[in-house]
């Protein structure tokens, strides 16, 4: 199911974005303010976000600065005011597309299901990667092992996805902090160790398919068993 983020400090509008968008089919989280929605953002796995420009600690501006640079899923942002210069700011930080206060349900469910197709076409044939019984879907987010369904943490779900696209490959721990949580993240290399560990323990009883392997003064490998 198709999960949207809507950001906006005022509560009405929250519910009613909520009722609308439930009712239209998709899935809805809520979040009140661009700290509460980054914190959100790292815990689910989302296809849009609907984000007020106005709203205190992080303006909309800010948040889809930091969306577009953490996750690669459509914005759209919401505004009181139609200057040009707002247009601009909003374009320049990001944001797929741009609609004012008051607007019609529709009006957005139209630009949201036009953003919709255009990020699922972008995302190519190699969203989903097989290897034996083993099929890792970055559409959906999904891992399946012959008929059972696998859903992982976001960060586990990335770093397979990463190792099953670049198999039987070598990757420091530094290289894969890259990859996965970004040149900026502060934390340490413990976190891909602990990362791994636990794709371990969820796979080794699951599937002979591949595993991942420690390469002594490198870092990780996936091997495909044949």
């Amino acid at each position: 199911m198709t999960h949207i983020l809507i950001v906006d400090d005022d509560k009405n509008i929250l519910e009613l974005l909520h009722y609308q968008l439930k009712d239209a089919g998709y899935q809805v989280s809520q979040a009140k303010d661009g700290i509460e929605a980054l914190d959100i953002l790292r815990l689910k796995r989302f296809h849009l976000a609907v984000v007020d420009v106005m709203m205190p600690y992080m303006d909309g501006f800010a948040l889809t600065k930091e969306i577009r640079e953490k996750y690669d899923i459509p914005v759209i942002l919401l505004t009181s005011k139609n200057q040009i210069e707002d247009k601009e700011q909003g374009y320049l930080s990001g944001t797929d597309d741009y609609l004012v206060k008051p607007f019609e349900a529709k009006e957005l469910l139209f630009r949201m299901k036009a953003l919709l197709r255009r990020y699922d076409k972008n995302q190519g044939v190699e969203s989903v990667i097989s290897i034996g019984h083993t099929t890792v879907n970055k559409k959906s987010y999904e891992v399946h092992i012959n008929d059972r369904t696998i859903l992982l943490p976001l960060k586990e779900f990335e770093l397979l996805y990463f190792f099953i696209s670049n198999p039987m490959q070598a990757f420091t721990r530094d290289q894969l902090i890259q990859h996965i949580w970004g040149m900026d993240y502060e934390g340490d290399e413990r976190t891909v160790d602990v990362h791994v560990k636990r794709l371990r323990e969820r796979f080794s009883k699951l599937t002979d398919d591949f595993q991942i392997k420690t390469v002594r003064g490198v870092g990780y490998l996936l091997e495909v068993k044949k």
